[in-house]
């Protein structure tokens, strides 16, 4: 069966930065953690500092898994967009290269999910 491609496709993506007032999505994963399991995405200020970010986003999200009591976070390992990232706690997202859509990955040294399952 012969194909036709559509080449005056002119669709608009609608997860545009200028479509969040002034927010921009993150997503969070958390590694060997896949009782979520997908990463987390929130709609979040540019501006707001990484320590913040932490408090008052990242920890009440992974508050539901057992593990997250034990997170050490000065100890946690980062990912951020596939390459690894040390956050400047002080600093902003952006100041921190967190762009809009960008994926940080959570990695916690000694902590496998539920009973070491990964889950």
């Amino acid at each position: 069966m012969p194909v036709n491609a559509i080449s005056a496709y002119s669709a608009q993506s609608r997860d545009r930065l200028e479509n969040f007032n002034g927010l921009q999505l993150v997503y969070i994963g958390w590694d060997r953690h896949l009782m979520f399991c997908a990463p987390m995405t929130f709609a979040l200020p540019p501006a707001m500092p990484f320590a913040e970010f932490l408090d008052s986003v990242v920890k009440p999200a992974i508050a539901p898994h057992p593990d997250a009591a034990q997170v050490d976070f000065a100890k946690a390992q980062w990912l951020l967009d596939d390459q690894p990232f040390t956050p400047d706690l002080n600093a902003s997202l952006t100041a921190n290269g967190v762009g809009h859509k960008s994926l940080l990955y959570l990695t916690t040294p000694g902590l496998n999910g539920i009973k070491g399952s990964g889950n």
